[in-house]
């Protein structure tokens, strides 16, 4: 049985920078998980993921990526495309995590296949939440990461209604809005 894992990287206080954080909660609030399917926050660790990434078949990372492309683009990058998306990298995390998969490669246990499934920030401000332009685009990016899903044989159920877990969905199904 191939283990998937997919991990969604970013810094929540840096507004779009924790866009792949967010993409994960998502998925996980709008979608039943498989079996075989791992979903980890790894936030702006990097070396710290040594453990859970070598025993998997399947790496998706969801973040944040400075490719060029203009703010908002959705970019998929996969294995030989990965290391000429590092030489840019967007925060500290993304380097730990290249010298990870370097390292698991020269062991002999990197993952058969790595995905990149990221998003061109709109603003990396010291702020808490994404923008409204990366909000607007978090759908797409879950999108993405249910097709990879779905490509590797292990298609999530959409949930009847969504998980419970973030603020702003809990007031918003109980009608509530602001702090109150």
């Amino acid at each position: 049985m191939n283990k998937i894992l997919i991990i969604g990287m970013g810094n929540v206080l840096m507004q779009d920078e924790g866009v792949g954080v967010r993409a994960i909660e998502e998925l996980e609030n709008s979608y039943h998980i498989p079996d075989g399917v791992t979903v980890l926050d790894g936030g702006t660790t990097g070396m710290e993921l040594y453990n859970p990434i070598r025993g998997c078949d399947y790496l998706i990372v969801a973040d944040a990526v400075n490719t060029g492309a203009p703010p908002g683009s959705l970019v998929r990058l996969a294995n030989e495309d990965i290391p000429a998306f590092f030489q840019t990298k967007l925060s500290n995390h993304q380097l730990g995590l290249s010298d990870l998969l370097a390292l698991l490669m020269l062991k002999g246990e990197a993952p058969a296949q790595v995905v990149v499934i990221g998003m061109v920030p709109h603003s990396l401000n010291n702020q808490l939440g994404l923008t409204m332009e990366a909000e607007q685009g978090l759908a797409g990016m879950v999108e993405m990461l249910v097709a990879e899903l779905c490509a590797l044989g292990k298609e999530p159920a959409r949930r009847d209604k969504p998980a419970i877990g973030h603020w702003r969905r809990q007031a918003a199904l109980e009608g509530k809005t602001g702090c109150a």
